[in-house]
């Protein structure tokens, strides 16, 4: 499991609102490929490690708007799961972001490239989210078409 902790110059409303949407994530987790919103609490991920393609749904399980997200894989071949928190800083201009997220095989040990996708997840998660913290306080992190794929997430 990797867990990395960001500060990011923006209020805690707006923080919430580019993360509850995992379709977004494409964005700035550089291992995933394509997430598709199924319905308002379910998507699919898609990524390719080391020539085999991975897929896996996830459900949103904890949604408590401007405070936490989480979810888990419900089917697929990769188990993914993660949580988000957030506190605010600076009497709510700024927010530290708590973002842990993990990876295991459903059964027995994983290939080596998937061992290695997955040993080095604390060091990609750190570098995915510097690059969330500068598209975010640039104002460049939504794009037209992940604005016609998504609305707002409940759980």
């Amino acid at each position: 499991m990797a867990h990395e902790r960001i500060e990011v110059d923006l209020p805690l409303a707006k923080a919430y609102e580019l993360l509850c949407n995992p379709v977004h994530y494409t964005k700035f987790l550089d291992r995933i490929d394509e997430i598709e919103k199924v319905n308002s609490q379910t998507f699919d991920y898609k990524t390719n490690i080391g020539g085999e393609e991975f897929q896996w749904t996830t459900n949103i399980i904890d949604n408590l708007r401007n405070t936490r997200f989480a979810w888990i894989t419900i089917n697929g071949n990769l188990n993914q799961t993660g949580t988000i928190r957030f506190t605010p800083l600076d009497n709510g201009k700024r927010t530290r972001i708590d973002f842990s997220l993990d990876y295991r095989t459903f059964f027995g040990e994983p290939e080596e490239e998937l061992a290695n996708f997955i040993e080095g997840l604390s060091n990609q998660l750190k570098a995915d989210l510097g690059k969330f913290k500068d598209l975010a306080e640039s104002d460049t992190f939504k794009d037209e078409q992940t604005e016609e794929k998504s609305s707002e997430v409940t759980a």
